[in-house]
């Protein structure tokens, strides 16, 4: 095999932002820093007659948005085609990103079995954003989700707004709610109106990892078990007594972007099952089971520049554990320098050696070690991705990357591109 020019990981650029432009570390106010694209499960059980959008009158805040679907049917439908009390239990349910819609859509469709002691008489979610610059205002996956179910939604944008707890008072009258990833802090006054209780589906085995981003943490960590617990809610997060847990064991390579829903399925499904017996009044706030706070371990909000490897200072199984943990948001990344130590004295090349930020989308560990050094080279065996050793001598693969302005690629595709970058600095 050819010889392939070496690329050198560079530190200290931990301010520069993507792609070697300035920026400052930001934070993201969202529940479990979940991102990524709308998706919406196709087909329903039951067929949904067609409806034209209305906007309520009711909310004179500015601060809520307030929708209804009306039947075409139905005229002079009020918006709430079940307002009528039928007996069952009033739920109202509260999510925000495509895991959240999931399981509404779960809930939803048990609630519409015969005998089902509950019914949705409505959805809270976080008011309607641009998701690019000059574009249209989109809902949230869960606004859009109960749109096709024709639930009322409210879009406040601070839960503690006195509007919007006075509409839920009044309009909503829930018995009892559900929180999925909704991103807000509910205040006392929410907390106290539902009679059964508000209950939480939160993607980890309580104590351990209260906070927003539990399976980003626990993945960073190296848990190798990990699990969903329902809870009743309280003022502190995610400190309320546990419903019901359940654990999943987790493949050392699994990521974020797939354990995340797979705990929101397990943990809807443990909440459908569950919540006959809290309307029925078997399962209460006194039956379910008190956290042990001598175990809490918090899951703090992730911040931008934790996305960054330093190969310098870390283990191959550190920086692996950070790419399956961070690869929803932000992300990692590592800066490298492009070319030959031979390059170094060439005047022509100085630009070419400039760093690079290389994101890594895909990494494993490799059952070996080497004497550490801060060359990435490609294996030596066909298929083998770029070779990285750590400050312990660890051996850390990268299988797929991104360079900067590039689209994501395997190890072998970024060598050949290697080259191209030394010609294109020097030239």
């Amino acid at each position: 095999m050819a010889c392939c020019a070496r690329l050198r990981p560079c530190h200290g650029f931990q301010s520069m932002g993507a792609f070697g432009t300035t920026t400052t570390s930001i934070r993201i106010p969202r529940a479990y820093n979940i991102g990524g694209p709308t998706t919406i499960a196709a087909g329903s059980r039951l067929p949904i007659p067609p409806r034209s959008f209305v906007r309520s009158s009711e909310s004179s805040s500015p601060r809520i948005r307030s929708y209804s679907f009306r039947a075409a049917s139905s005229p002079d439908s009020d918006g709430d085609d079940e307002d009528d009390d039928d007996g069952r239990a009033r739920v109202l349910f509260l999510g925000t990103p495509d895991v959240a819609a999931t399981s509404l859509e779960s809930i939803h469709e048990a609630s519409r079995l015969p005998g089902c002691p509950y019914r949705l008489v409505g959805v809270v979610t976080q008011p309607p954003k641009r998701r690019k610059r000059g574009g249209k205002e989109t809902p949230s996956p869960v606004g859009i989700v109960a749109e096709r179910l024709g639930l009322r939604v409210l879009c406040p944008e601070r839960a503690r707004d006195t509007n919007f707890l006075d509409e839920v008072e009044r309009a909503m009258r829930p018995d009892l709610c559900i929180t999925a990833a909704y991103g807000q802090y509910l205040p006392k006054r929410f907390l106290s109106l539902p009679k059964f209780g508000t209950l939480n589906v939160h993607p980890s085995l309580l104590p351990r990892w209260r906070g927003s981003s539990p399976v980003q943490r626990s993945l960073e960590a190296g848990d190798e078990v990990v699990g969903v617990s329902v809870l009743f809610t309280v003022s502190r997060m995610d400190a309320g007594p546990i419903i019901v847990q359940e654990t999943t064991a987790v493949d050392g390579n699994e990521q974020a972007t797939t354990l995340l829903p797979r705990l929101f399925d397990i943990g809807t499904r443990r909440l459908i099952d569950a919540l006959p017996g809290v309307i029925g009044g078997e399962i209460t706030f006194d039956t379910a089971i008190v956290q042990d706070e001598s175990l809490v371990r918090e899951a703090g909000m992730i911040d931008s520049s934790e996305g960054q490897l330093w190969p310098a200072n870390m283990t191959a199984i550190q920086c692996h554990n950070r790419v399956r943990g961070f690869s929803m948001w932000p992300g990692t990344f590592v800066y490298v320098r492009v070319g030959d130590d031979d390059d170094d004295d060439d005047e022509s090349s100085s630009t070419s050696r400039e760093p690079v930020k290389v994101k890594v989308i895909e990494s494993r560990v490799l059952d070996e070690t080497a004497e550490p050094t801060n060359v990435i080279e490609i294996g030596p065996r066909k298929g083998d991705g770029l070779r990285l050793v750590c400050a312990d001598g660890s051996v850390l693969e990268l299988l797929r990357v991104q360079p900067a302005t590039r689209n994501v690629m395997d190890a072998k595709s970024f060598d050949t591109l290697r080259g191209e970058y030394g010609t294109k600095g020097g030239g």
